[in-house]
C-alpha cells in the first residue's frame, strides 16, 4: 500500500475519500488544500467528467515527523459521488492506506450514504482489503442544515463498528481536520 521513494526518502501514504455524491467530499478536501503550508503541499489536480470531478493533491506534514528517516507524505483523493462511476471509484481505491467517508447528514441522503458505503466494501472486498484493517473515520456533514438525521441514527446505519466519527461541517472546515488526523495518525502507526 504505502510507496516508499528511497532517492526522496519519503513514504507515500494514500487517504481516499469516500461517500456519496455531493456530501462534501470535495469541499473537505478542498477545506484542506486550503489551510495547509503552500510550502507542504502539492498542486491541486482536477479530473472532471461532465457531471462530477475526482480531485487529488499531495502534503507533507512537518508536524508528524519522520519515520526510521523518512518523512511522511500524504496523497489525498476524492471519488466520483455517483456510482454509475464505479470503475473509476474501485481505481481510486487501489493501494490506499487511509478511508475517510463522508455521509450526508440530510434525511432524504439516508439511503445514499448506506448505498455507498455498501460500494465501498464491494470495492474493497475486490482488491481483497478489510475495512477492519485500513485506518477509518467517518465525517457526519453538513450538520448545520435543518433536517438532519441524528448522529446516533447516522452511527446505527454507518458505523455499527465503532470507528472514530466526527460531526462536520465543510464548507466551514468544522470536524474536517478531526477526520484527517485521526486517519493520518492511524497510517503512521501502522508505517511504525
Amino acid at each position: 500500500m504505502s510507496m516508499i521513494n528511497y532517492a526522496s526518502r519519503e513514504i507515500n501514504c494514500k487517504i481516499v475519500y469516500y461517500g456519496p455524491g455531493l456530501g462534501g467530499k470535495t469541499t473537505s478536501l478542498e477545506y484542506v488544500y486550503s489551510k495547509v503550508n503552500p510550502d507542504t503541499r502539492g498542486k491541486m489536480i482536477s479530473l472532471a467528467t461532465e457531471t462530477d470531478r475526482t480531485l487529488f493533491f499531495d502534503f507533507l506534514p512537518i508536524d508528524l515527523g519522520s519515520i526510521r528517516g523518512f518523512q511522511t507524505r500524504f496523497h489525498l483523493y476524492t471519488v466520483p459521488g455517483q456510482v454509475y462511476y464505479n470503475a473509476s471509484r474501485k481505481l481510486i481505491l487501489k493501494g490506499v492506506d487511509g478511508i475517510i467517508f463522508v455521509a450526508d447528514s440530510q434525511v432524504d441522503r439516508a439511503e445514499a450514504n448506506i448505498e455507498a458505503m455498501h460500494n465501498l466494501y464491494e470495492n474493497l472486498q475486490a482488491y481483497g482489503y478489510d475495512l477492519r484493517e485500513i485506518p477509518f473515520a467517518l465525517q457526519y456533514n453538513k450538520r448545520d442544515l435543518e433536517d438532519v438525521l441524528p448522529v446516533s441514527e447516522l452511527r446505527a446505519q454507518l458505523n455499527p463498528g465503532g470507528v472514530p466519527d466526527f460531526e462536520s461541517i465543510a464548507t466551514q472546515g468544522d470536524g474536517v481536520f478531526e477526520a484527517l488526523k485521526a486517519v493520518s495518525k492511524r497510517v503512521v502507526k501502522a508505517l511504525s
